[in-house]
């Protein structure tokens, strides 16, 4: 499971139905099981995202068995869930991790 920070005044958007509504819009089809938003999609099999109300979990296993166009139109919808979720692109991402690695909080 991963968490990803959320930024600054998007946690509001994300309570009640806002995590599903983003999914629901990213990927077209999601489903809600208790506070867990589930999705299936392309080489996802299957997403489980929720929010804590401080953070964003993500739990997500890959299928190895796709082709290389459905491989990387997942990865695209992927990080577009993320950044419409959390508020940050892939890039800033990578460097909110680099630096909690640096930090030792990993």
């Amino acid at each position: 499971m991963q968490a990803f920070e959320i930024k600054r005044g998007l946690g509001k958007s994300l309570e009640g139905d806002g995590l599903f509504r983003i999914a629901k819009e990213v990927f077209g089809n999601a489903e809600k099981k208790g506070e867990k938003v589930v999705v299936t999609f392309g080489a996802l099999a299957p997403l489980e995202a929720e929010y804590n109300g401080k953070e964003l979990l993500i739990s997500t296993t890959m299928k190895k068995d796709v082709d290389a166009e459905t491989a990387s139109n997942t990865i695209k919808m992927y990080n577009k869930f993320l950044e419409n979720a959390t508020g940050y692109t892939s890039k800033e991402r990578a460097k909110k991790l680099q630096k909690k690695a640096k930090e030792g909080k990993l």
